[in-house]
């Protein structure tokens, strides 16, 4: 009896894990308004490691916040390379941008400096454990079994929906894109916060 009793007792422990673990601490998506989650990370720019710090970037300008499902995959790659070659505007309309996804650090440190991709222009952060995704109400899919990058190397960590938040130096939100919901294409994402950012 007291081994079954310990066996529920695990069971729902392990559940409440994978609960907090997948993104279920935030019950909805935030909407326009909102005030954006602040958060720190370790991120990687050129291939140099820091903790980046989402309110100290939002004391300069506005952010652009973008979370991917993973580095050195076909449209995530395209998104990276869009927002690296349109970099100086985003620059010029007083905006940061930062990539976020449950790569690790190391992955990260080679998708910051490479040339196709980030080209050492902006910096991508890490949230292996999906808390900061977590805190805007997105839910991360689990990895998928044998998954490889571009590169033939296994993808062990799990994907973040691709949705972009544009956030204003008061800390609200100003828009949102989501692929899954609006239905655009990874570069789109970039042409809109771009768009948005230079007119505010």
């Amino acid at each position: 009896m007291i081994k079954k009793y310990y066996c529920l007792s695990f069971l729902i422990f392990s559940f409440s894990l994978l609960t907090i673990r997948f993104g279920l601490a935030q019950s909805k998506m935030l909407s326009k308004g909102d005030v954006a989650p602040v958060f720190t990370a370790q991120a990687s720019l050129a291939g140099s490691e820091f903790n980046f710090s989402l309110q100290k970037s939002l004391a300069k300008g506005p952010v652009v916040v973008y979370f991917y499902p993973s580095a050195y995959t076909g449209g995530c790659d395209a998104e990276a390379h869009a927002f690296a070659e349109l970099k100086d505007k985003f620059t010029a309309a007083g905006a940061t941008i930062i990539g976020v996804s449950g790569d690790d650090i190391q992955r990260l440190n080679a998708f910051s400096a490479d040339p196709n991709y980030c080209a050492g222009k902006f910096a991508v952060a890490s949230d292996a454990e999906g808390k900061i995704a977590a805190t805007y109400g997105l839910v991360i899919n689990p990895p998928k079994l044998g998954m490889k990058d571009v590169r033939g190397m296994e993808i062990n960590h799990g994907f973040i929906p691709r949705t972009t938040y544009v956030i204003g130096k008061d800390g609200k939100i100003i828009a949102i894109f989501s692929s899954a919901t609006d239905h655009i294409s990874s570069t789109d994402h970039v042409e809109k916060s771009l768009a948005i950012v230079k007119g505010l």
